[in-house]
């Protein structure tokens, strides 16, 4: 599972096999969530981030969405 980048203790990756939509997996300690880039960036479901957490993951992923596509794109072609 390719780990993207990680900020703020939130890791961002995708599993190796991943569909489409686009999307990126975050995770804090025992906690994730999984959060669709396109068509538009939302939450697909939340395993136990706080509140502040996931409102972080989600501007972490609208600024780093390009950097996120592109690396998905790159690993699956």
């Amino acid at each position: 599972m390719p780990t993207i980048f990680e900020l703020f203790g939130l890791r961002f990756f995708f599993f190796s096999e991943d569909h489409e939509p686009i999307h990126v997996h975050v995770v804090k300690g025992d906690d994730d969530a999984k959060i669709s880039l396109e068509p538009t960036i939302d939450v697909v479901y939340n395993h136990g981030l706080k509140p502040k957490d996931l409102k972080r993951a989600l501007q972490l992923a609208e600024m780093y969405k390009d950097d996120i596509i592109d690396v998905w794109n790159k690993y699956h072609s």
